[in-house]
């Protein structure tokens, strides 16, 4: 269980970062042309599964955070790891491993056009 927690914690804090981007991107500076690589070639599946996951990573995490504020200290750690599991598992069911999804969000971190991407795979209500 442990082994999850760290990747967990990762996506818990890239999707919170992935879904707060718009601000964020009128503030971040273009790489100069001659050294920026191209943009990993991601396949539209996974693009659409990674956005799904995204959504419901961000729904999950309110409910937990939620759950884990009103929680007595000694449910916490339960429902702490409850979260780690049903969160692996959000991302799972759309067909990604945790690896493959962590590796989508770093990319879409450091890349504005698959960020576009993903973003313009999530439903408005989501965002």
């Amino acid at each position: 269980m442990r082994v999850l927690m760290r990747p967990a914690a990762a996506i818990l804090l890239l999707a919170a970062g992935l879904l707060s981007v718009p601000a964020a991107n009128a503030q971040v500076q273009s790489p100069s042309p001659g050294l920026s690589d191209p943009s990993p070639n991601i396949p539209d599946q996974k693009l659409d599964a990674a956005a799904a996951a995204i959504e419901r990573v961000a729904s999950l995490k309110q409910d937990y955070q939620q759950r884990i504020a009103a929680a007595g200290p000694s449910d916490k750690e339960r429902i702490a790891n409850e979260a780690i599991n049903a969160l692996a598992k959000a991302i799972t069911d759309q067909g990604l491993s945790v690896e493959e999804y962590d590796s989508i969000l770093e990319v879409a971190q450091n890349d504005p056009e698959v960020r576009e991407k993903i973003r313009q795979r999530i439903r408005p209500s989501a965002r």
